[in-house]
């Protein structure tokens, strides 16, 4: 259950809405609400939901899952290169999976596998960044690794907000976790307003709260009370500066009214659903994140990145091995995308969200000597799945040994213009200004997948 302080005017302490929010204890996964209030002005002019509700959940597999274990595998390769894992048909003839991935195969037809994405970098920081912008990133190694580009979350918070009024536009569940591998989901240049609500907590958890609508132990009235006397001065001080500061008591009201309201509640609140439905999804971290993606989807959140584990396999301790990564964590992430894409059709969601799982890049082709495999940008695999888009196909080819594009390259920027396209955002010829105030379009590059698209 999720913890949440009631809509009263005040908690049980006798701590005012007004001394709570002043007092800077909400955030939005380091977003302050007022910000992010600020960034939803321009929509709240539409009064509601949105003509054209489309969203987008993004389950992010960060570190790179190998493309031989899951969406394109090799059956007659040599086993070096085809790996422990096996292959299995699917609905759709001709298209085969992992064989640990049976829901997957069967409702082939319901979903789309691009297998020739391809950056050809094996670069962590740089892959991340390509992937989750359109744009290529710093190297590892570089001195600044700041992020250069919004991510697709961020322009999608900005430039068509949530698709309900008084819900956040973009969130992250259960985490990001940081690493090199998930440095760039926030919103750069856009301004910290349009950066992700993070929910940091494990919804599989017994203890699963949404810790930012919480206040912290041991915060007592009088110590709000000094915080806000403080709050009031600063805020006193910079109107006199900045002019913008003069509906700041507005913002923190609004604030508060929306996370209390039954409507936000809700939509994070997993133990609504019935444990039915939280079993078919799966008892794991990758089901009940999927899950509380659907309801904040359904809810009014536009954009839903869903974030849980690493999948850097390389062998080398205290990395996984190839056949131990891919039974751990392949059969909950296979159960997790098929419950997802039923569950959105059976909800009518289907054909107005666009899920899309990948990671930064796949893995080498040919196995380790730690019975691993490292990291290959030169070829590897990207699933889509929506109802508006032509499904049941393998976009795309791969070599016979999953080395090299065989036939029909895909860029990562056409990638991202799917995802646009999909939102009704103009990603080409939309400019933005970027740290130096230069425009920049949101895509340099790129056009939506036609296969899937038309």
């Amino acid at each position: 259950m999720i913890k949440i302080l009631g809509h009263g005017a005040c908690d049980c302490d006798g701590i005012t809405r007004r001394s709570f929010l002043q007092a800077g204890v909400l955030g939005l996964g380091g977003l302050l609400l007022p910000d992010f209030l600020r960034a939803q002005e321009a929509q709240a002019a539409t009064g509601g939901a949105r003509p054209e509700q489309t969203a987008v959940i993004l389950i992010w597999l960060s570190g790179g899952p190998g493309h031989m274990e899951t969406w394109d595998p090799k059956p007659d390769a040599p086993s070096e290169y085809r790996g422990p894992i096996g292959a299995m048909p699917s609905k759709v003839p001709g298209i085969l999976v992992s064989d640990l991935m049976p829901e997957e195969a069967r409702i082939m037809d319901r979903l789309a596998i691009i297998r020739t994405v391809n950056h050809g970098s094996g670069d962590h920081t740089k892959s991340n960044h390509t992937m989750l912008t359109g744009f290529e990133g710093p190297a590892f190694n570089a001195n600044d690794l700041r992020q250069l580009n919004p991510s697709m979350g961020s322009i999608t918070a900005k430039y068509r907000g949530a698709n309900r009024s008084g819900m956040p536009p973009y969130v992250a569940v259960p985490n990001l976790r940081g690493g090199t591998d998930n440095f760039y989901h926030y919103a750069a240049y856009l301004g910290g307003e349009h950066n992700p609500f993070v929910v940091n907590s494990d919804p599989n958890d017994a203890s699963y709260a949404v810790k930012d609508l919480t206040t912290a132990p041991g915060l007592t009235l009088g110590r709000l009370q000094n915080r806000r006397l403080l709050q009031e001065q600063l805020d006193e001080y910079t109107r006199g500066i900045d002019r913008r500061m003069d509906d700041m008591d507005g913002y923190y009201q609004r604030a508060y009214d929306m996370l209390t309201t039954p409507q936000t509640r809700q939509a994070f609140n997993i133990s609504a659903e019935s444990d039915k439905l939280r079993d078919r999804y799966g008892r794991h971290t990758f089901g009940q994140s999927a899950l509380v993606a659907r309801r904040l989807v359904e809810a009014g959140v536009t954009f839903v990145t869903v974030n849980c584990v690493p999948w850097d396999h390389h062998g080398t301790p205290p990395q996984m091995q190839t056949e131990e990564g891919a039974r751990k964590l392949i059969p909950p992430l296979d159960r997790a995308i098929a419950a997802l894409v039923e569950d959105l059709q059976e909800r009518g969601l289907y054909d107005r969200t666009l899920v899309v799982a990948m990671g930064e890049f796949g893995r080498t082709p040919r196995m380790n000597r730690d019975a691993g495999r490292d990291h290959w940008g030169n070829t590897f695999s990207v699933l889509m799945a929506n109802g508006r888009m032509r499904m049941g196909q393998a976009i795309g080819a791969s070599d016979a040994r999953g080395e090299y594009v065989k036939g029909r390259p895909v860029s990562p920027q056409d990638v991202a213009a799917t995802v646009y396209h999909h939102l009704g955002i103009d990603a080409r010829n939309t400019l933005i200004p970027d740290y130096f105030d230069r425009p920049i379009p949101i895509l340099a590059s790129g056009e939506p997948i036609r296969e899937l698209i038309g």
